[in-house]
């Protein structure tokens, strides 16, 4: 997508401090933490979100998970504990347009949040 920021970032035309990426997924950190760790993990794919997902989409989708562990062991939280977050539309709080797993952590988090 033309105008996606995040797609933007994952190309690289758009600055981000990375954490990591491979073929698949690139993870980076969130501009506006919620907490000490808070990290997106997207799709190089651009997905709109969770409901634009097609059963071919299964494996990415997959990866997007394992990135967000591998992410949460790169910021070494994934021993204390963090929180795995999709927001899918707009009522559900998605502001990007773009699929993407936060992965927060580096506090007590609270339920609800």
């Amino acid at each position: 997508m033309d105008d996606c920021i995040f797609c933007k970032i994952a190309s690289g035309e758009i600055p981000a401090k990375v954490v990591f990426q491979d073929d698949h997924v690139f993870a980076f950190h969130d501009i506006n933490p919620v907490a000490p760790v808070h990290i997106l993990v997207i799709p190089k794919k651009h997905l709109a979100s969770l409901s634009e997902a097609d059963p071919g989409d299964q494996e990415l989708l997959g990866r997007v998970l394992a990135g967000a562990k591998k992410a949460a062991e790169i910021a070494g939280v994934s021993k204390t504990g963090f929180r795995t977050v999709i927001n899918t539309g707009k009522s559900a709080g998605q502001s990007v347009f773009h699929l993407h797993a936060h992965v927060i952590g580096g506090k007590e988090q609270g339920w609800p949040p």
